[in-house]
């Protein structure tokens, strides 16, 4: 009996070949793709690749009509050119699949590597990806690492396969295309007879996240400041505040000041307590995305493609996990033993097995197929810069768990005066335990010095400060993944997908988020007219929907029936109120389109305005295309935003630049201009150059007196230097 496992990457096969072969297994070619033999007797096991999703759904019939349902699984190479390079992966599967009469799907253990092994066997077995599959010569191998050890285990133990798992994802692809596809081109249909062409999406989660960004936009909007003021005094060097706290009457706040001004403070209390402060859970895909964020500036969404390249390597679990335990089964003394092999990570690892401490903490938060991200033990080679701060971040975490308790001293110390009271608060850390090894984490510490109880002082100076009231802050992505995940909309796997989505349709822009003109237009053209579009219950019904599919207490046809009519009901409302929407959709391009808008292009007199490649990167583009194909390159990972002003040299407009924990600069948009000509060379590159130092360059290059004298950037100023 010859056997076929199907892997979702090459490098997953090649990793489960080499477990399974004994470091030899026979390596074949065809098409193009490398897949494995390991014989054993007269029987013969295969291991080859997909290339991820080898299928995907797509319309029956060529109509365009809304809403329309008849879909089906077909070869993704035959629906989107992008994907051609997957025909070679399901020619080959399918024909070293006639040898073999037993199959396993050893994709990823979640919902999406279900569907994509399945509809590869049910390709290989009936020739028909939308067939039904029978028990019998299938199975399932479940691994959360890629190490010889876990996939021998899998293999040997060999699961049953999981038809329900299966049938939850289908029903998933099938609702998600059929709302995406129908309500897509609702709104494509509505803004082009407005007479724009744009491509335009929104989903089953889109519309929801889409919602809560634009409800917060209002809030910020609409957020009116208020002035409040605060009493403090300073007493032997330490901030003393009134009780009252802010205080939103001005006269109401200078009489407070008035009645301790020169009075003296008596010690009213002082308290010490002190409290023991656990370790942070291990990581699940949301926190790492979070902390990364926070720590490294990485986005999440590159995280994510990150964590599965370490996963792929061996070096840590699968990251595409909701789970926060970390069950001894996976033995963890044999991990930390490993772990203290590696240099960095030695003394901390070998103090945890010497005192035997193998019980980690874990967090609230599980999940079914897989534990908390975990590193394998295995001692990283070649890793990336990137790569290398997640592993550090993944090991930190994971070894932390096992630390002992910090020890944290909180202190307050409270004085009257004049029936005022006034509080300072500390805090300090006396023992540092497992703080000392996760070095990301930094607590704050405010130490104050001791007060006698009833001890009289006299303040060094006693003042009012004024404070205004803010708006409500805006999201970055990490923060609006935590709370997609709070909320229950999408799933742990999708939502950065869903965010980026967003962003590629200029419904939002920069890293905290704003929502742009379009986005508000679709907002309220869909809040007005189709509320149900945005409604976050009908979401999450749906996704409860799905898992219980995934239990087996609910059924496939019933789910994907029930959706069919909610979104024949939302269709038949957006048709009836297709006009205003239209109106809204269009306006609101218009004020989308006026906002890229950077300054004039010099060589037609079009408009320059911010575009996106195809890659996803933001350059500066002429309105004029194709043309005039005048174009520059914008710094990645910024807000830019027009100064309205013309560089007198290259005479491209000048932008201000935005990057997250660094100073904003101005530049022109030539890359070759003479104002850069040492960027990138000088200590300090890239900081502002003064328009006075330009008007010197632009008077000498017209005097023709000197050559142009080089510019050096050096602590935010230009300096000229003699020849």
């Amino acid at each position: 009996m010859s056997r076929l496992i199907i892997a979702e990457k090459p490098s997953v096969a090649l990793r489960i070949a080499m477990a399974l072969g004994d470091s030899h297994p026979s390596s074949l070619y065809m098409n193009g793709v490398r897949y494995y033999e390991i014989s054993s007797g007269s029987s013969s096991t295969y291991v080859v690749p997909a290339a991820g999703h080898l299928f995907t759904i797509r319309q029956k019939s060529d109509k365009r009509t809304i809403p329309v349902f008849d879909v089906e699984w077909v070869a993704s190479y035959k629906v989107n050119k992008k994907a051609y390079f997957t025909k070679k992966y399901l020619d080959v599967v399918s024909e070293v699949g006639k040898k073999c009469d037993f199959f396993i799907n050893a994709c990823d253990y979640d919902i999406e590597g279900t569907v994509i092994g399945t509809n590869i066997i049910k390709q290989i077995i009936n020739s028909d990806p939308n067939s039904r599959l029978i028990k019998g010569n299938v199975g399932r191998m479940r691994f959360s690492t890629t190490t010889n050890r876990d996939l021998i285990e899998a293999y040997e133990k060999i699961n049953e396969f999981d038809f329900n798992n299966f049938y939850a994802g289908e029903a998933r692809h099938m609702l998600d295309w059929m709302w995406g596809i129908n309500l897509s081109r609702a709104l494509m249909r509505a803004i082009s007879s407005s007479g724009v062409k744009k491509i335009m999406s929104i989903g089953r989660v889109q519309g929801p996240t889409l919602a809560i960004l634009a409800s917060r936009e209002n809030e910020i909007k609409n957020f009116v400041s208020k002035p409040y003021w605060k009493i403090f005094a300073t007493i032997s060097g330490v901030l003393f505040e009134n009780s009252v706290g802010g205080i939103f009457e001005k006269e109401d706040a200078e009489s407070h000041l008035r009645k301790v001004e020169n009075g003296e403070f008596i010690v009213r209390e002082t308290k010490k307590e002190t409290k023991k402060m656990s370790p942070f859970p291990p990581f699940d895909l949301t926190s790492i995305q979070i902390e990364a964020s926070k720590v490294f500036g990485i986005d999440p969404s590159k995280t994510l493609a990150i964590a599965q390249s370490l996963y792929e390597k061996s070096y840590i679990s699968y990251p595409r996990t909701s789970s926060q335990k970390l069950p001894y089964s996976l033995n963890l003394p044999r991990i930390i033993r490993e772990l203290a092999k590696n240099d960095k990570y030695k003394d901390f690892a070998d103090y945890l097995a010497s005192n035997s401490r193998f019980r980690p903490v874990e967090g609230a938060k599980e999940d079914e197929a897989h534990p908390a991200i975990y590193p394998t033990g295995e001692l990283p080679k070649k890793l990336t810069d990137e790569e290398g701060k997640i592993y550090d971040l993944v090991v930190r975490r994971f070894l932390s768990c096992f630390g002992e308790f910090a020890s944290i001293e909180n202190a307050l110390v409270s004085m009257e005066c004049e029936g005022e009271i006034y509080e300072a608060r500390g805090s300090r850390v006396l023992e540092r335990g497992w703080i000392d090894f996760y070095t990301y984490f930094k607590p704050k510490e405010s130490i104050l010095p001791e007060f006698e109880d009833k001890s009289r002082h006299r303040p060094e100076k006693v003042n009012m400060k004024e404070f205004k009231t803010e708006p409500p802050s805006r999201f970055n992505k990490s923060s609006l993944i935590a709370l997609l995940e709070k909320k229950d909309l999408g799933t742990k796997a999708t939502r950065t997908e869903i965010i980026d989505t967003l962003f590629r349709r200029e419904y939002i822009k920069n890293s905290r988020i704003e929502v742009t003109e379009l986005g508000m237009s679709v907002y309220n053209a869909l809040s007005k007219y189709c509320g149900a579009i945005l409604n976050e219950e009908l979401t999450r019904k749906l996704e409860k929907d799905m898992e219980n599919i995934m239990r087996g207490t609910e059924n496939e046809e019933r789910v994907i029936g029930e959706g069919k009519g909610i979104i024949d009901n939302i269709i038949k409302e957006f048709i009836k109120n297709e006009k205003e929407i239209s109106n809204e959709l269009g306006e609101g391009m218009k004020g989308n389109e006026r906002s890229k808008i950077i300054g004039i292009c010099n060589k037609c007199g079009g408009n320059l305005i911010i575009k996106r490649s195809n890659a996803g990167k933001l350059f500066v583009g002429c309105s004029n295309w194709p043309n005039c194909n005048n174009a520059y390159p914008l710094p990645g990972g910024a807000a830019i935003v027009p100064t309205g002003k013309v560089c007198e040299l290259c005479k491209t407009p000048i932008v201000k630049v935005f990057r997250r924990g660094r100073r904003p600069f101005q530049m022109d948009l030539d890359p070759n201009c003479e104002t850069k000509k040492n960027w990138g060379v000088a200590k300090d590159a890239g900081k502002q150059v003064e328009k006075k130092e330009v008007k010197k360059v632009v008077m000498k290059k017209k005097k023709k007196a000197r050559s142009l004298k080089k510019i050096n950037v050096k602590k935010g100023r230009v300096k000229a230097k003699k020849n």
